[in-house]
Order: C-alpha cells, then sequence, then structure tokens
C-alpha cells in the first residue's frame, strides 16, 4: 500500500469512494502525472511541477488547482464554497467529474508549455 492508498483508506467509506473517483479522474487525464503526498494531501507533479493536489475532509473534498486552474473554471466553480486556490465539493453530492477532468487537463497544458 502506497502513501496514498493509505491516506484514503484513513476515511470512512462514503469519504474514501469519492476520493477514489477523484483519484481515478486525475490519474486517467494525466497518466504522467506523479502520484505523492505533499502538504498532508494527495499531490500530483507533472514535468516537476504542482500539478493539483486533493484533501479529504467530513463534509467535503478538497480540491487544489493552483491559482490559475481556479481562474481558468471561475463561473463553473462559483457554485461551490471556495477559499484562495481551493474549492469544496460537498461529500453529498456527486463529484463533478466532468469538470474536474477539464481542470486537470488544462493545467497539465499549462506544466507541459511551461517546459
Amino acid at each position: 500500500m502506497n502513501e496514498v492508498d493509505h491516506y484514503i483508506n484513513g476515511f470512512p467509506e462514503n469519504i474514501r469512494l469519492l476520493l477514489k473517483q477523484m483519484r481515478t479522474v486525475i490519474t486517467e487525464t494525466a497518466p504522467d502525472a506523479v502520484e505523492n503526498i505533499a502538504y498532508g494531501m494527495p499531490a500530483y507533479q507533472l514535468n516537476k511541477k504542482p500539478l493539483v493536489y486533493f484533501a479529504g475532509y467530513p463534509k467535503h473534498i478538497g480540491f487544489y488547482a493552483t491559482p490559475s486552474g481556479h481562474a481558468e473554471f471561475a463561473k463553473e466553480l462559483s457554485v461551490y464554497k471556495q477559499g484562495k486556490g481551493s474549492v469544496q465539493f460537498p461529500v453529498d453530492q456527486p463529484l463533478p467529474v466532468d469538470l474536474i477532468k477539464r481542470i486537470v487537463a488544462f493545467r497539465a497544458e499549462e506544466n507541459k508549455a511551461k517546459q
């Protein structure tokens, strides 16, 4: 079991399922991303640069796509509670998979352009 598996398995089943779904969306959208733990949460890097992070909480799944990922999709993310560089997806609602895929793809293209 790697660090991210260990992180995810520390949550109740309902949250664990959402975290696994988030992980799958990220790894399928950016298959070359390197997975690790940073800042105490699952983190992904592409071309040695941060891509996205996510974290589980009792009432939401936190998603961190750096300020540029959130700025690019500000209108669509406006329906969710946000902080600086973060968005909160409530655990009592399905994850917005299509939106997450588009954000990860956007960030991946940004990282590739910076290479």
